[in-house]
């Protein structure tokens, strides 16, 4: 059957901070992104499309142009799309933009450098304006840089995105591209030469681009001269079940239980078979063929605990309001009801069909059916740009539940057009990083979504996207061994700064992972966890600092220190 939409998958319109390719990397986040690309296409101010790791991964991944101030203007600097090897003579530009505000010639001041990773560079330039770039080039006299990442954004290399076509996009590649860049660059207005090894470049990166950014530092050093690696994934695994367990286990307790005793039922119903389709119905997608989509589908809420941030003006509370939800008493005479244990029978509804459940099953419902995708109720909520975005209403009239939700007819993901970024983040998942959300291995362990996500499931839309082409062919499983041999848990060098937020779900794939070795936090090697704090907490700044929260300064104050002891370094060398 031909599918006949558009849209949304791991991404999202929060401002500053969302996008959900970080639990949605399978064939269901393709699903939804398609379905909001086409619910955005009515309006001609919808963005170019986001496809990130994570729902904090563009700092204004908003549904309308980003208001970019004039003095941020694209420039461009060309690079071989090949940099090793004799496939092709081809180059594409690529696209940057700088902050002289503070620049001062003539002083040896550093070039403060941020990685855009996985997502359209203007989506990084509200760091250039308030946020670490601009931080650390006003503190040191520097000029702030933000690179947009090879294929996103408009620094596209190919014509199309085929397996061929995507081959180029590797760990080795865009390093090289960082490196040709920082040797070579002339930026436009400034007659100084700041190119590395002369001027001192510091490499910021957030996430992936945080790994990126202890990669540099370790494969360049001659011309990193120091990098801050900010929720850093230097762990690339097959599998990510720690992401979920992060969440459950440091959520409201009460939701956290309703959580996983709803999913445990949840699955129970389902192994049984008899009362699916009731239960399904709950949901608003009785039509749901496959028993693992339905359950990808209750995933949507969780990510919003990742779109997080301590700045309420970018920052979403969705997943708070989800937790509340599941609370709710309904319409029930006594709201002490739900004080009760989960299961208590005062808790239970019985349903059409025979179905009998507890209260927080019958609120997990009505949030799928009827609030919807985590992120979007954020946008209705604070933008009020967007309407009807309920998960199931945005399946258009005419089409089934199948059509919208179901994931195992691959012609639905075979587009290979320029438009089809979500074949990006996913190809460098299915070729080097991995990172599939799935529940725990061990089915007794305690888990806040279905035993049916597993590696498999999670993991099909690698073969369903991209057929192997001439030249390239997508392995079995992502070879994360080309990550992980550039030091792994333990990667470590002067100048390379860690720093984590204590409850960031991708914790456990960085170098303050509870599977890591403990390390001292020292001037020449920074290694810093953030009280209370999620997804690259550090990158994101105020124009008055003295408004930021108290943990905030504090990790902004200590980076200022550092760096600046890093240059005194530098100077008193007598420079590179």
């Amino acid at each position: 059957m031909v599918f006949r939409i558009v849209v949304l998958a791991t991404l999202s319109c929060l401002a500053h901070a969302i996008n959900p390719s970080l639990l949605r990397l399978g064939p269901q986040g393709v699903n939804l992104w398609k379905l909001d690309q086409l619910q955005g296409s009515g309006s001609q101010k919808v963005r170019k499309g986001l496809f990130v790791q994570d729902p904090s991964e563009a700092f204004s991944q908003l549904p309308f142009e980003l208001d970019i101030k004039p003095e941020f203007t694209a420039q461009w600097f060309e690079q071989p799309l090949d940099h090793f090897g004799n496939s092709t003579n081809d180059t594409f530009m690529q696209r940057y933009w700088i902050n002289t505000r503070h620049y001062q010639p003539g002083t040896g001041a550093p070039v403060i450098v941020l990685d855009g990773g996985e997502t359209n560079g203007e989506d990084r330039i509200p760091f250039l304006d308030t946020g670490i770039v601009e931080i650390l080039a006003q503190a040191t006299g520097g000029l702030g840089v933000v690179l947009e990442h090879r294929y996103y954004g408009e620094s596209i290399a190919t014509k199309n995105l085929t397996t061929d076509s995507l081959r180029f996009l590797n760990n080795a590649q865009s390093a090289a591209d960082s490196a040709n860049f920082m040797a070579n660059v002339q930026f436009p207005g400034v007659e100084e030469n700041l190119t590395a090894p002369g001027t001192p470049w510091i490499y910021y990166g957030g996430s992936y681009a945080g790994a990126r950014a202890a990669h540099m530092r370790l494969l360049y050093p001659d011309l990193v001269y120091g990098a801050i690696a900010s929720s850093a994934v230097t762990h690339a695994a097959i599998i990510n079940w720690e992401y979920m367990d992060i969440i459950r286990r440091y959520a409201d307790p009460v939701c956290s239980t309703h959580l996983q005793e709803s999913i445990k039922t949840i699955d129970s119903i389902l192994d049984r078979r008899v009362l699916s389709t009731p239960l399904k119905a709950l949901f608003g997608v009785h039509g749901l063929q496959h028993d693992a989509d339905f359950m990808s589908l209750l995933e949507s809420p969780l990510g919003s605990w990742q779109a997080k941030v301590w700045d309420p003006k970018v920052g979403s509370t969705v997943f708070d309001q989800f937790c509340a939800a599941l609370n709710k008493p309904l319409g029930h005479k006594n709201p002490e009801v739900m004080l009760l244990e989960y299961g208590h029978p005062n808790r239970m509804v019985s349903l059409p069909g025979g179905l009998k459940v507890d209260l927080a099953i019958i609120n997990y419902g009505a949030w799928i059916k009827e609030v919807g995708n985590a992120y979007f109720s954020f946008c209705i909520d604070k933008l009020n740009v967007l309407h009807n975005q309920h998960v199931v209403s945005r399946c258009p009239d005419g089409f089934s539940h199948e059509e919208c939700f179901g994931t195992f007819d691959d012609s639905h993901y075979q587009d290979t057009s320029l438009s089809e970024i979500w074949r990006l983040w996913i190809f460098q998942v299915c070729t080097e990083w991995g990172y599939f959300a799935t529940a725990p291995p061990d089915p007794t362990f305690p888990r806040i979504i279905s035993k049916r996500l597993d590696l498999e499931y999670e993991s099909k839309i690698c073969h369903q996207a991209y057929h192997p082409g001439e030249h390239f062919t997508v392995p079995p499983l992502p070879n994360v061994t080309v990550v992980n041999d550039l030091g792994d848990f333990d990667i470590a060098m002067d100048r390379l700064a860690f720093i984590d937020g204590e409850v960031d779900p991708w914790r456990p794939e960085t170098p303050h992972s509870d599977y890591a070795n403990d390390r001292e936090d020292t001037i020449l090697r920074p290694f810093k966890v953030i009280p209370n704090g999620v997804h690259h907490y550090d990158e994101y700044g105020l124009e008055f600092a003295e408004n930021e929260p108290p943990e905030i300064r504090k990790i902004h104050e200590e980076m200022i220190t550092f760096v600046q002891a890093w240059l005194k370094d530098w100077k008193a060398n007598g420079g590179a």
